[in-house]
C-alpha cells in the first residue's frame, strides 16, 4: 500500500492542476500523449522488471499487475501528462507578464 500513497502524492496535485486549467489544456493532445506514455510504460516497465533490474516489495503494492508491472507505476505517467501542460501554461503566462512589464518601461 505504500506505493499507492506515493502515487497519490503525485496524482492529487496533477488532477487539481488539470481541473483548474481545464479550459486552457488541449485535451486531444493530452489524450494522445497519455495513450503513448501508458503503452511505453507498460513495455519498458515489464522489460526492466523481467530483466530483474527493478524489484518491488510486494507487500507494499496493491497486487494489481499488468503482466509484471504493478498498476501503481502507471500513475506516474498519468500524473506527468496532467501536470506538465498545467505547469507549461502557468509558466508561459508568468513569462508573458514579465515580458509585458519590461516592454512598458
Amino acid at each position: 500500500m505504500a506505493y499507492l500513497w506515493l502515487s497519490l502524492a503525485f496524482m492529487v496535485p496533477a488532477v487539481i492542476a488539470a481541473v483548474a486549467l481545464r479550459h486552457r489544456i488541449h485535451w486531444a493532445a493530452v489524450g494522445a500523449t497519455t495513450l503513448v506514455l501508458l503503452i511505453l510504460t507498460a513495455v519498458f516497465d515489464n522489460v526492466i522488471i523481467g530483466l530483474d533490474i527493478v524489484r518491488y516489495g510486494h507487500e507494499h503494492l496493491l497486487g494489481v499487475y499488468l503482466w509484471l508491472a504493478p498498476i501503481e507505476d502507471f500513475s506516474y505517467s498519468l500524473a506527468a501528462v496532467l501536470l506538465l501542460p498545467a505547469l507549461w501554461h502557468v509558466l508561459r503566462r508568468r513569462t508573458e507578464r514579465a515580458s509585458a512589464g519590461q516592454v512598458g518601461r
